[in-house]
């Protein structure tokens, strides 16, 4: 008998001790950061017109005039032929583009970062886009086989402040990390910029060398380290709700509409303000170049309460 209630005190303090440990380890967090606690993903949308019509038009104008893009485009040799159709189309409009390349090319300009590492690569240009920022407070990083339409990202940070982290594109998730697809393009704000910068001085948060055995893709690699600095990925949308950034070609987009709505094909493929699309063939850049920028259905206005003109002296279509 005394032998039974030893064995069932024994059970009960070694219960109790369990408990405790699970409700220790269920209040853990591995995070220490604490501003990044309270921060939750939400999906970032374009002006609708109706808040632009409620601004001044000394507002809309100094908007306007705020507004301006760097384009961070990494390329390498081996894929010249895309490097060569993003130069020849879409980056024309950016108020600055620069062009990085993992080794120096003598068929084209760019910035040579003698690095063959994506991730080290993608690290020493944004270093080198925000040390060369000047004025400029809104960054977009693509890679040279996705097209743009800058006035329409224009368009959706118009009315965003760039002195707030804003990390944006088309989100995706991999296990808990949300990040944002690097085929689609990422936006980053002048603070995020700033913050991501900063923390590639710590090694323990954001290494500079991944292990060998345990690599992340330079976009993952990207959200770990904002996440250190409370900047999280955010996806870019039309006032609709539909996603702005895409991860594909608009052939392979309308391809599936036409399997998915046979009876409403464009507007069931893509927004209508759509910022980029991938895995373009330089081909299909100099095709949706006519299309954006030189085809005109006559006797249509869209009556856009604003006009974003590319730079001046630009060579642009």
């Amino acid at each position: 008998m005394l032998s039974e209630r030893g064995s069932f005190m024994k059970g009960m303090i070694l219960g109790g001790v369990f408990c405790f440990v699970l409700s220790l380890l269920g209040s853990f967090s591995p995070i220490t950061e604490s501003k990044t606690e309270d921060h939750h993903h939400h999906h970032v949308k374009a002006a609708s017109k109706d808040e632009l019509q409620q601004l001044s038009e000394s507002r809309l104008q100094e908007l306007n005039n705020q507004i301006q893009i760097s384009c961070v485009i990494m390329v390498q040799p081996k894929n010249l032929v895309y490097w060569a159709a993003a130069l020849d189309t879409w980056t024309k409009h950016c108020d600055k583009a620069e062009f990085y390349t993992s080794e120096s090319s003598k068929a084209l300009e760019a910035i040579d970062l003698n690095e063959k590492d994506d991730w080290a690569r993608l690290r020493k240009a944004l270093k080198h886009a925000y040390e060369n920022a000047g004025d400029i407070r809104w960054f977009f990083v693509a890679q040279p086989s996705t097209f743009a339409i800058i006035e329409n990202l224009k368009y959706l940070v118009l009315t965003k402040n760039p002195e707030q982290p804003f990390y944006l594109g088309k989100t995706v998730k991999s296990g808990e990390l949300e990040y944002v697809e690097f085929n689609g393009g990422i936006v980053l704000s002048y603070e995020a910029l700033k913050r991501l910068v900063n923390v590639f001085q710590d090694e323990d948060k954001c290494p500079e060398r991944q292990s060998a055995l345990w690599k992340l893709s330079e976009d993952k690699q990207l959200a770990v380290c904002l996440k250190f600095t409370g900047v999280f990925a955010e996806n870019g949308e039309d006032v609709h709700g539909k996603g702005l950034f895409n991860s594909r070609s608009v052939d392979s987009l309308i391809s599936e509409s036409m399997d998915q709505n046979p009876n409403n094909v464009v507007k069931g493929c893509c927004s209508d303000m759509a910022i980029t699309f991938s895995s373009m063939s330089p081909n299909q850049m100099q095709v949706m170049m006519f299309g954006v920028y030189r085809l005109r259905p006559y006797g249509h206005d869209f009556h856009d309460i604003l006009t974003f003109y590319p730079p001046k002296g630009s060579d642009n279509d």
